[in-house]
């Protein structure tokens, strides 16, 4: 088949005609639990991460995932090997896989529903979407507040496909009558705490000689922060878990504010599977901006390491592989 293949529910089909119906709940109402995986040199990346985190959040969420790991690994591989071929040599894949409960019977006027649905597809990795985080550095920019806690009944480290909030973030930036209107830059939504998260990846602070992650639980479960974190011990940084009050970056400290980590911030990071490491140029909030030097000396460590990890100049492919 010389066409993009995808699987659904126990089969290999064309990617044009993999399709939920109408009456499926990740339809009706976004319950859908997925992942994001990426390959290098068409081999799929920290798969046993992905995989893992697939799993627990299916589990969570109350989405039965009949599949092995022996079986989503071999279907992963299967539909990778097939859709890498049909890619220039330079190509890379991202992979998604997704469940949900299934089709709800009620809509058809039944008295049971499911059974679950399982699907895997691919996409080409789109270099250009990140072509600028190196080329300029990122813009982080943020659009607003959405209350989370780790207690809540869906918690914000679960991965999963309910992106209103996130389509909103993006339109508020673009919106020229917002107080919040900055074109181009990458949305954050703050917690009530002013713990900070982005649909693009996970933001990590350099202070000093630490790479500082946000406490596990307070934002989607990052796999390519993991990463990061183990690359920090091979270039001699340290990496801590520490909230960090982003509501309080760009503007002084009140008499009384002790928010001392913020002055000592010297780079910010943005960690993401696409596109794996990017450092940030500025960071705003309205009106306000905090500007940073690009690329840091820290950012580039680490993009180092994790070329070197992979085998592939990461910076190269984005910035001179053409789609």
């Amino acid at each position: 088949m010389r066409t993009p293949i995808a699987f659904l529910n126990g089969r290999f089909l064309p990617f044009a005609e993999a399709a939920l119906p109408l009456h499926d709940a990740g339809f009706v109402s976004g319950a859908t639990v997925v992942d994001n995986a990426r390959t290098f040199r068409h081999q799929l990346f920290r798969w046993p991460d992905h995989l893992t985190r697939f799993r627990r959040d299916c589990a969570a969420c109350y989405v039965p995932l009949e599949a092995t790991d022996e079986q989503l690994t071999a279907t992963a591989e299967e539909l990778v090997a097939h859709n890498a071929r049909l890619l220039p040599a330079s190509g890379e894949l991202q992979l998604v896989m997704f469940a949900t409960p299934g089709p709800l019977g009620f809509y058809l006027g039944e008295a049971t529903g499911g059974p679950p649905t399982l699907g895997l597809a691919t996409y080409p990795l789109p270099f250009r979407r990140y072509r600028r985080f190196f080329t300029e550095g990122v813009t982080l920019a943020v659009a607003g507040v959405q209350h989370s806690d780790p207690a809540d009944l869906l918690p914000p480290r679960v991965k999963h496909r309910s992106r209103m909030f996130w389509h909103l973030a993006e339109k508020t930036l673009h919106d020229p009558t917002s107080r919040f209107h900055v074109p181009g830059a990458v949305p954050v939504v703050l917690n009530q705490l002013g713990i900070a998260d982005t649909a693009f990846g996970c933001i990590l602070a350099v202070a000093g000689d630490r790479v500082i992650r946000p406490v596990a639980g307070t934002v989607l479960e990052s796999i390519s922060a993991k990463v990061l974190s183990e690359l920090c011990g091979t270039v001699g940084l340290k990496c801590a878990d520490e909230p960090i009050d982003f509501r309080y970056f760009c503007r002084p400290l009140e008499p009384g504010e002790t928010k001392e980590i913020i002055g000592r911030v010297s780079e910010l990071l943005l960690a993401g599977t696409g596109f794996c490491v990017a450092g940030v140029q500025r960071f705003a909030i309205g009106e306000q901006s905090r500007e940073y030097t690009w690329p840091g000396a820290v950012f580039r460590k680490l993009l180092a390491a994790w070329s070197d990890l992979v085998g592939v100049d990461i910076a190269k492919q984005f910035t001179e592989i053409s789609e």
